[in-house]
């Protein structure tokens, strides 16, 4: 465990002794460490920032051994002022101040909204919007994850016709398959080689380790909004997102669960409420079943709605850098259905026209819906879409903690369940041939095998070998699997954009 956080733990006074004493909500400042209140427990923890609220000043709290998810703002009520105070050092503390003087400069100028997020929001996005609510020129972010390469890998022809086997090597253990049924809220495993499908250990690294962010400001930032209101749901955020600044000061937001718009007083919210008749994403419904829909919209045409989706799926999604261009993206939304409406599960959003031929730019499961199966069908619906088109689709590098993990674990059950069929059939396969089946890149396939460690070499030729425990696994948990996507149902085509709509087009 990295003292200096570098894979995001929250290990506090790691910079030496510190002087102790009795401190006062007024004195209490930024870099003190004081016992805090969290699950019932004290506990140490950092003041990265002070805040006054409406309800009165709180205090963003780092603690020991705890992933930066789960900083928070706390009351005052939570600080044990009873027990010493550890003040910052004076050396420290000066450096910070140093830092946070160029950061701040830094942020200032960045902050200046550009001349074409001061341009007014055409009908089709007014339209969208609520009423009286004016274009936020802070979105000068779109979802879009940082890019990276995967190493391409050199495959012999031996290998591209390697021979299936049924057993024969350990492989893996009975535990190390079975992440969850969709997505986990834990970190994804850094070492791959040892047990990268552990449950427990992904599971222990949400608390102690941090995600797999590229971006080491996007850790640091603090998270500046406490509490949101949407629809019957009260979400509390993980990450910073660039709502305006006067939204900080408040202690609850309230984001109307259908066009996204968000206030931060009960009263406008409630009038907006009364107002407001849309009742599903305002795009087209191409899929639909007895449990949820999808919609397609253009970022272009709805430009306002996409913006406040980024911005509520940047409190979720500590990796992403949002800007204020939506326009060359295409969001597919995942809902359920009630008499009131559409309520928006997850997403994913993806480039109208990828060079890296990327299916999927950005994806996210709202978290009161994580772990109940959606993850998959998001991931799912990405593929279907890809064979649609003819394409071997990969999502965008890096991937986020969860995404990985839910990615890995669709990756290795759609390829353990075709490879049975091949064995079924006594029939030899190649890698490419996996990809084409699959619509996966051969990166994928081949990152895959070498992850469950079903890639041997065996008398001067390459070999797949399924381990009898992860076939038994794979049992288990398609026993448990309760939802999939049909592709009959799907309703689609691939769209075909100008070169001015992929963009701007203004």
């Amino acid at each position: 465990m990295s003292p200096n956080g570098a894979n995001g733990d929250a290990i506090v006074g790691s910079d030496g002794p510190r002087q102790k004493g009795k401190a006062t909500p007024d004195t209490l400042k930024v870099g003190c460490i004081a016992l805090v209140t969290k699950d019932g427990q004290l506990r140490r923890a950092e003041i990265l920032s002070i805040k006054e609220t409406k309800s009165g000043r709180q205090f963003y709290c780092n603690f020991d051994n705890f992933n930066k998810r789960l900083d928070e703002w706390v009351p005052i009520s939570r600080i044990d002022f009873e027990q010493d105070v550890e003040w910052p050092n004076p050396e420290k503390d000066k450096q910070k101040d140093g830092k946070s003087k160029k950061t701040a400069s830094a942020v200032s100028k960045k902050s200046q909204p550009s001349k074409k997020a001061q341009k007014k929001v055409g009908k089709r996005e007014q339209s969208v919007a609520s009423e009286g609510q004016t274009p936020h020129p802070w979105t000068e972010f779109v979802e879009s994850q940082q890019r990276g390469k995967t190493p391409k890998v050199e495959d012999g022809d031996d290998k591209a016709n390697a021979s299936l086997e049924i057993g024969g090597t350990p492989g893996i253990g009975p535990d190390e398959m079975e992440l969850d049924e969709d997505e986990t809220p834990a970190s994804a495993a850094k070492k791959e080689h040892t047990h990268p499908f552990s449950r427990e250990q992904e599971i222990e690294k949400l608390r102690t380790s941090g995600s797999m962010t590229q971006n080491p400001a996007e850790i640091a930032r603090i998270r500046n909004i406490s509490k949101v209101e949407f629809g019957r749901y009260v979400l509390f955020p993980w990450y910073f997102s660039p709502y305006p600044e006067v939204f900080s000061q408040e202690d609850c937001i309230f984001i109307c669960e259908f066009c996204l718009s968000y206030y931060g007083s009960l009263k406008s919210f409630t009038r907006h409420r009364m107002k407001c008749t849309l009742q599903h994403p305002p795009g087209n419904e191409i899929y639909r079943d007895d449990f949820i829909s999808f919609f397609e919209i253009d970022g272009r045409r709805q430009r306002t709605w996409c913006r406040n989706l980024c911005l509520l799926s940047k409190m979720f999604l500590d990796h992403k850098t949002l800007y204020y261009d939506v326009d060359p993206f295409l969001f597919y939304v995942m809902t359920s259905r009630d008499e009131k409406g559409n309520h928006i599960i997850g997403y994913f959003s993806k480039e109208k026209e990828s060079t890296d031929g990327y299916n999927v730019a950005c994806i996210l499961t709202l978290p009161q819906y994580q772990r109940k199966g959606y993850g998959r069908l998001l991931i799912q619906f990405s593929y279907e879409l890809s064979k649609i088109e003819g394409k071997l689709g990969s999502p965008e590098k890096p991937l986020s903690d969860l995404g990985l993990l839910s990615y890995r674990q669709y990756w290795s059950e759609n390829i353990i369940d075709l490879l049975l069929g091949y064995s079924e059939r006594e029939e030899k396969c190649t890698i490419e041939g996996i990809a084409t089946a699959l619509a996966m890149t051969t990166q994928d396939v081949e990152h895959t095998l070498q992850a469950l460690k079903m890639q041997v070499y065996h008398k001067g030729e390459h070999k797949i070998v399924i381990p009898e425990k992860l076939i038994q696994q794979r049992e288990k948990s398609r026993a448990k699997q309760k939802r999939l996507i049909d592709p009959e149902r799907i309703q689609w085509k691939p769209p075909v954009f100008t070169a001015s709509s992929r963009t701007w087009g203004w």
